[in-house]
């Protein structure tokens, strides 16, 4: 289940909406600022762009563990988990890949 459709079954009010809301954000964003740091024509450009999704990526991720503390359902609960440890993952790989352009940049 993707984050769209799971965000649409959590409940409809104030305070889980700020949450899903500032999720949907942040998430959109990882996705957007990656999509940039493939067009970059410097590998600084490239790195700097690599930190914004990191950036972006780890606030995903405190959103999510912001709801899953929330959530009383344990079904939504169990997909809300199993996205950030998806989330965890793509955090790794972006991590992984700024430090191996930093590694590259110096090499040069």
């Amino acid at each position: 289940m993707d984050c769209a459709i799971l965000c649409s079954k959590l409940p409809n009010n104030r305070e889980y909406n700020a949450y899903v809301n500032q999720l949907i954000r942040s998430s959109s964003s990882v996705g957007a600022n990656y999509q940039t740091s493939q067009r970059a024509k410097l590998s600084a450009d490239f790195i700097n762009n690599l930190k914004i999704v990191e950036e972006e990526a780890d606030e995903s991720n405190f959103f999510l563990e912001i709801l899953i503390e929330i959530n009383k359902n344990s079904e939504i609960k169990n997909e809300l988990q199993n996205l950030l440890k998806e989330g965890n993952e793509v955090l790794s790989i972006i991590v992984a890949s700024i430090k191996k352009a930093r590694n590259n940049q110096i090499k040069k």
